[in-house]
């Protein structure tokens, strides 16, 4: 399918029009079935347009921007979390059922890690948790 931006020379009314080719205008032009909306006149002929062009640089530095917000924010999130949390590592689960069961300990909240089953069988229990992404430090 292909746009053209039409003109009737009578009355001046411009509009598009579409058709299935260059070649498909031509037939119905020279068949003179194109027509003014407006006037009637069958004086119709195209007039000059740009291409369009699709920025596929824009569209993707787009999503590059919003990847490196994202990460940004998970960073700061992160650095948050160090600061104030206790890293138990592997075991997140254990810690988090000892400190939901053991109501005399007195501790900040903890960070780490743990398998989809541990952190399904956790709110089962009643423990609250969250997943968080992590963005693993490349520098280190």
């Amino acid at each position: 399918m292909i746009k053209y931006k039409l003109i009737c020379k009578n009355c001046n009314l411009s509009f598009d029009s579409w058709f299935a080719s260059s070649n498909e205008y031509e037939k119905l032009k020279k068949k003179r079935f194109l027509s003014c909306h407006n006037c009637d006149s069958k004086k119709i002929e195209k007039t000059l347009m740009a291409p369009k062009i699709l920025n596929r640089t824009k569209k993707n530095n787009g999503k590059k921007l919003k990847f490196i917000q994202i990460n940004k924010k998970i960073k700061e999130y992160q650095k948050f979390i160090k600061e104030n949390f206790k890293y138990v590592g592997d075991n997140f689960a254990y810690e988090a059922r000892s400190i939901h069961y053991d109501k005399k300990k007195k501790i900040k909240g903890i960070y780490g890690t743990a398998s989809n089953e541990e952190i399904k069988e956790l709110k089962e229990e009643g423990i609250d948790t969250e997943v968080i992404p992590w963005i693993e430090n490349k520098n280190n």
